[in-house]
């Protein structure tokens, strides 16, 4: 039995979209055909076929912020800068 395509309307931000289309152009494939795929992987998985995540959570953040916790505890006054920004 032949499958029908339907027609699919998804919202991206104009700048995505286009990142997307290059990056899937480059891949050989068109955006519809990127997103088929996922679709279908996500079938295949029973779930998204990536981890999602917050880099928040990772254990390099995590061992920062403990590391600042340690610091204020300890007396050690940080600038509104160090409590709240990223080191390089």
């Amino acid at each position: 039995m032949a499958s029908k395509q339907i027609n699919v309307t998804i919202r991206l931000e104009r700048d995505i979209k286009d990142s997307a289309e290059r990056l899937f152009d480059d891949l050989g494939m068109n955006l519809s055909t990127a997103v088929n795929i996922f679709v279908r992987q996500a079938l295949r998985h029973g779930c998204i076929p990536f981890e999602i995540r917050d880099p928040f959570f990772s254990e390099q953040n995590q061992a920062e912020l403990i590391r600042r916790l340690s610091d204020v505890e300890q007396g050690r006054k940080l600038s509104v800068r160090e409590l709240i920004e990223e080191e390089d």
